[in-house]
């Protein structure tokens, strides 16, 4: 098959001279444009979405930039995804999903093959590598996620700072003093994933606002026992949880029950995540939603504007919706 480095070698240019000269994007020479073209015809190259780009027109192709990295939990990054892909027919768009570490370098590669008009980049973390690449780019994109600084990007998430802190606030009212949040696997947190870090932040703000004692506790997918039996025995007052880990949810219902807690009587359970799985589990977990249909439609919409040059704005951020359920429940004082 021929390559785009074979037309660059064949018009003694390089690649993203060739990617420019198909997409239009960079002023080129009409010498040099002319070279491409000729190198193009001679070695029968087939550009795809290039090609319609050289007519003038988009590819219609948006790229889902989703690394799965060690910790993701899949079914929910596929809600996301699903979103994504329903809204982008809806605007004659198709989508192209690239599932491995897309760093600063592969953005750059997807951006010069002139396969894609835009960009949807997932696992956002707060120092993100690809941010500075990003800002620079001509490719427009819409990051899912908040990085620490939103100027020059476009960013649309979940708050979750808030929601954690709808969460703690729930507890509070209800006369719980002693709280834990039950978060992401570790490699989550050492990677400085913006949504983790920020549920963390609004966690802790609202049980200090409180006078609520905390404690946060990362877990693995598989350790829902050993976590309900640390907890207890690091805070034996505990009555109230939070739980930012989807996987985790129905085993750690039943391990707190299998060491005799009642919930909600003896405890109160509360989730970020998507309603179905609250609503699902044994005793329906009082959750605030987890809105992947919504945030994956927003960040297409987003992206439509952009190509039509529209003005957006840098960061949306969806406020949390809770929905009280069977899992929580007024503090008893024995």
């Amino acid at each position: 098959m021929v390559k785009i480095t074979d037309v660059a070698r064949r018009a003694g240019v390089s690649p993203s001279t060739v990617s420019y000269a198909l997409s239009g994007k960079r002023p080129i020479s009409e010498e040099t444009r002319q070279r491409v073209e000729d190198a193009i015809r001679e070695l029968g190259y087939r550009p795809h979405a290039g090609a319609r780009a050289l007519a003038g027109r988009r590819s219609n192709v948006l790229a889902l930039v989703v690394p799965l990295r060690a910790g993701i939990h899949v079914p929910t990054v596929m809600r996301f995804a699903v979103s994504v892909v329903t809204t982008a027919r809806r605007h004659d768009h198709d989508v192209l999903l690239l599932t491995q570490e897309e760093g600063a370098d592969g953005l750059t590669r997807v951006a010069d093959t002139a396969l894609v008009d835009a960009l949807i980049v997932m696992d956002v973390q707060l120092d993100d590598p690809r941010v500075p690449l990003l800002r620079n780019l001509e490719l427009p994109s819409v990051l899912i996620g908040l990085p620490t600084s939103s100027e020059g990007l476009t960013c649309v998430d979940l708050d979750f700072r808030a929601a954690a802190e709808v969460c703690v606030e729930h507890l509070a009212r209800l006369g719980h003093r002693s709280v834990a949040l039950v978060g992401s696997p570790p490699e989550v947190y050492v990677r400085r994933t913006a949504f983790a870090q920020r549920v963390v932040q609004g966690f802790t703000a609202a049980a200090d606002r409180s006078g609520m004692s905390s404690t946060v506790h990362p877990c693995e997918p598989g350790a829902a026992r050993e976590v309900a039996e640390q907890l207890l025995r690091e805070q034996p007052a505990l009555t109230g949880v939070v739980v930012h880990n989807e996987a985790l949810l129905k085993p750690l219902l039943d391990a707190f029950e299998q060491l005799g807690l009642r919930v909600p009587a003896d405890l109160s359970l509360t989730a970020i995540c998507p309603d179905e799985l609250a609503e699902s589990v044994r005793v329906p977990i009082t959750s605030v939603a987890l809105p992947s249909e919504e945030v994956g439609e927003r960040a297409v919409e987003l992206l439509m504007k952009k190509l039509d040059g529209t003005a957006v704005s840098e960061s949306t951020l969806l406020p949390p919706r809770m929905t009280e359920r069977a899992s929580t429940g007024r503090r008893t004082v024995s």
